[in-house]
C-alpha cells in the first residue's frame, strides 16, 4: 500500500522548542461487555526521554500501547506519533516506530542473523546497506559470537536482545518496550536496563511499559502511573517521591484483624502518623519522625494486644506514591488483577 504525500509530511508537534516524539491526548477504548480500557489517558514524550507507564496488569498498559502502534483504534482521542495521527496515517507510524512486544518474536529456528535480515527486509531495506546495519546492531547487542546460531540455543536474556535489535533494524523514531524485562532475572534485567539508557542518550524516545517498581524508578526520565484505565499522577521518579513528606512506616502484624481495631489502637498516635492504611496484615502509614513514630507505634499496638510481626521505616518509594494516587498498594493492585 503507497503512502500518501499527506503522510509523509506530517505537521510537527512541538513542546515549547521540541518537537514531541509522542503526543496522546483524551484517548478513550472500551471492549466489549462495557470494559473501560483506556479512561482519557493523556501524556506526551520528547526525543530522548524514557516514559515508563507503569502499572500492574489490566491497568490499561497494553492496550495503550496497540493504540500509539497502530495495532488498536481508539474510541475517541487523539495521537501522534513522530507527527504522525495514529487513526489517519498509520503506515507512516509503523516507519517510523519499533515495537518490542511482550512475547517474543523471534524466530527460534533461524540464526540471530537471519531473524535481523528478514526484519530488515519487511521495511525494505537490502543489499550493503542492510547487511552493514545487522552486524553493528549484532555488535552492539553482544551477539556476534552467537549470530550464526539458532535462536532456540540463546538464553533468555539473549532472545529478548534479539528481539530489541529487530525493533531497531530500521532506524526507528520512537521504540516501544513492552513489559521488556518479564521473566529475565535480574543480571539480564540490568543489562537490557543499560541498553535502554544508552538508546536514550542518542536521541531515541523510549516508551516502556512495566509493573516493576524499581525499574520505573531506575530507568525512567518521566514517570507514568496508571491504575484502571487512567493515569492518576505524572511525573520524574525522584519528584513524585520528594512529594511525599517524611518517612514511610511498614508493620506487619501477626493477625488479619478488623480495620476498625487496628485504627483505633493508632488513633492517639493522630498527630505523629498520617496516610494509615491496613491492607491484611499490612499496615503503611508515613510520619515526619520515622524511627520515634515506628516505636509509638508499636507500643500502642501491643497495648492493644495487637502483636506486630515486623517493623521498618525508608524513605519515600514508587510503591508510596502508587498508595497514595491509586488509593492501594502496588502489591494489591497486581493480587486483584491475577485473579
Amino acid at each position: 500500500m503507497s503512502m500518501s504525500t499527506t503522510e509523509l509530511a506530517p505537521r510537527p508537534v512541538t513542546a515549547g522548542n521540541h518537537q514531541l516524539s509522542i503526543d496522546a491526548r483524551d484517548l478513550v477504548k472500551t471492549y466489549p461487555g462495557e470494559v473501560r480500557a483506556l479512561s482519557g489517558v493523556s501524556f506526551a514524550v520528547a526525543p530522548g526521554q524514557v516514559f515508563a507507564l507503569l502499572g500492574p496488569n489490566g491497568a490499561g498498559k497494553s492496550t495503550l500501547v496497540k493504540i500509539l502502534t497502530t495495532l488498536s483504534r481508539p474510541d475517541s482521542g487523539r495521537a501522534l506519533v513522530a507527527g504522525h495521527d495514529v487513526v489517519r496515517a498509520p503506515n507512516a507510524v509503523r516507519r517510523v516506530i519499533g515495537y518490542v512486544a511482550q512475547q517474543s518474536a523471534v524466530d527460534l529456528e533461524a540464526t540471530g542473523r537471519e531473524n535481523l535480515l528478514l526484519q530488515g527486509q519487511l521495511y525494505r531495506m537490502k543489499g550493503g546497506a542492510l547487511r552493514f546495519r545487522v552486524d553493528e546492531l549484532l555488535a552492539r547487542f553482544g551477539l556476534a559470537e552467537v549470530a550464526d546460531r539458532q535462536a532456540r540455543t540463546y538464553s533468555g536474556g539473549m532472545r529478548r536482545k534479539l528481539d530489541v535489535a529487530m525493533g531497531l533494524v530500521h532506524q526507528p523514531q520512537v521504540l516501544f518496550l513492552d513489559e521488556p524485562t518479564t521473566g529475565l532475572d535480574p543480571e539480564a534485567r540490568v543489562e537490557m536496563w543499560r541498553g535502554v539508557s544508552a538508546l536514550a542518550r542518542e536521541g531515541l524516545a523510549i516508551l516502556l511499559t512495566t509493573h516493576y517498581l524499581e525499574e520505573a524508578d531506575h530507568l525512567a526520565d518521566r514517570v507514568a502511573i496508571i491504575d484502571r484505565g487512567r493515569i492518576v499522577v505524572e511525573g520524574t521518579p525522584e519528584g513524585l517521591k520528594s512529594e511525599l513528606r517524611g518517612d514511610a512506616l511498614l508493620l506487619e502484624l501477626r493477625n488479619n484483624l478488623p480495620a476498625v481495631q487496628v485504627l483505633a489502637a493508632l488513633r492517639p498516635l493522630q498527630g505523629e502518623l498520617r496516610e494509615v492504611v491496613l491492607d491484611g496484615a499490612t499496615l503503611r502509614a508515613r510520619a515526619d519522625q520515622g524511627a520515634t513514630a515506628a516505636v509509638a507505634a508499636l507500643q500502642a499496638l501491643e497495648s492493644q494486644g495487637i502483636p506486630v510481626a515486623s517493623i521498618a521505616v525508608a524513605r519515600p518509594s514508587l510503591d508510596d506514591v502508587y498508595l497514595r494516587y491509586a488509593g492501594r498498594a502496588f502489591a494489591s493492585a497486581q493480587e486483584e488483577a491475577s485473579r
